[in-house]
C-alpha cells in the first residue's frame, strides 16, 4: 500500500500563491515604467532675447532662448519648441536658411535659437514660439528690433543721453540769454569804481565812470 508524506497535498498549494507573491512585483514595476502623465498646462518663459536691437549692418541678431515650464513651474525636457518670423517687413532667416525653426529642450527645459540673420529692412518685428509636449501647447512672442547702430552708440553714448544733454545744453544757454536781457541786454560791463545802484526800471549808476 503506498504511502505519502504529510505535506504531499498541499505543495501545489503553496507554489500557486509563491508564483502569484512573485508576480506582484514585477507588475509593479511595469506600472512604474509608464509615461509620466501629460501637464495640465505648458507655460512659456523669455529667458533672452526679448527687447532685442539688432544691427542691420552686422546682419546679426542676439540670441533669443525660452524655457518651457509645467502649471507648477517644473522644466520640461523633451518638448518641440516652433519658432516662426514674418514672411515679410523687417525680420530675417535663421540658420537654417529658412523661416522657420524647430529646437528641443535640453535638461533644463531650454530651447536657443542661434545664427540668426537679420535682414536689411529696419523696423519691430515677432518671433513666434509654439512650444508643445505630449498633445499640450502653449504659445509666446518675442518681439525685436532691426535698426542701423550709429556711431554715437558705439561709444557707450545712446541717442536717447546725447539729446538729454542737448536740451540740458539748450536750458543753459537760454539762463545765459535771460541773464543777458535783465542786465540791459550787453554782454559788456564798463568798469565800476564805485557800489552800483539797480533799481526795477532802467538801471542808474552812481559816481563817476
Amino acid at each position: 500500500m503506498p504511502r505519502y508524506s504529510q505535506g504531499a497535498g498541499t505543495r501545489p498549494v503553496f507554489s500557486l500563491l509563491l508564483s502569484i507573491l512573485i508576480g506582484l512585483p514585477q507588475t509593479g514595476l511595469a506600472q512604474a515604467g509608464q509615461e509620466a502623465p501629460a501637464p495640465a498646462k505648458l507655460n512659456i518663459v523669455i529667458v533672452e532675447g526679448d527687447g532685442a536691437i539688432n544691427n542691420v549692418k552686422q546682419r546679426t541678431a542676439r540670441e533669443a532662448i525660452v524655457q518651457v515650464e509645467d502649471e507648477n513651474r517644473r522644466p520640461i525636457a523633451g518638448a518641440a519648441v516652433l519658432f516662426m518670423l514674418p514672411d515679410s517687413g523687417p525680420g530675417g532667416v535663421f540658420s537654417n536658411g529658412t523661416r522657420t525653426l524647430q529646437v528641443m529642450t535640453d535638461s533644463q527645459g531650454r530651447a536657443a535659437v542661434k545664427g540668426l540673420r537679420v535682414n536689411s529692412t529696419q523696423g519691430k518685428f515677432q518671433i513666434q514660439v509654439q512650444a508643445t509636449y505630449q498633445g499640450v501647447t502653449a504659445t509666446a512672442t518675442i518681439t525685436q528690433t532691426n535698426a542701423v547702430i550709429t556711431a554715437a552708440a558705439v561709444g557707450g553714448i545712446s541717442g536717447k543721453l546725447i539729446a538729454i544733454l542737448a536740451i540740458a545744453g539748450g536750458a543753459a544757454a537760454g539762463g545765459a540769454y535771460a541773464l543777458t536781457r535783465s542786465n540791459g541786454g550787453s554782454t559788456t560791463t564798463p568798469p565800476v569804481t564805485t557800489p552800483t545802484t539797480i533799481s526795477a526800471g532802467a538801471p542808474s549808476v552812481g559816481g563817476p565812470q
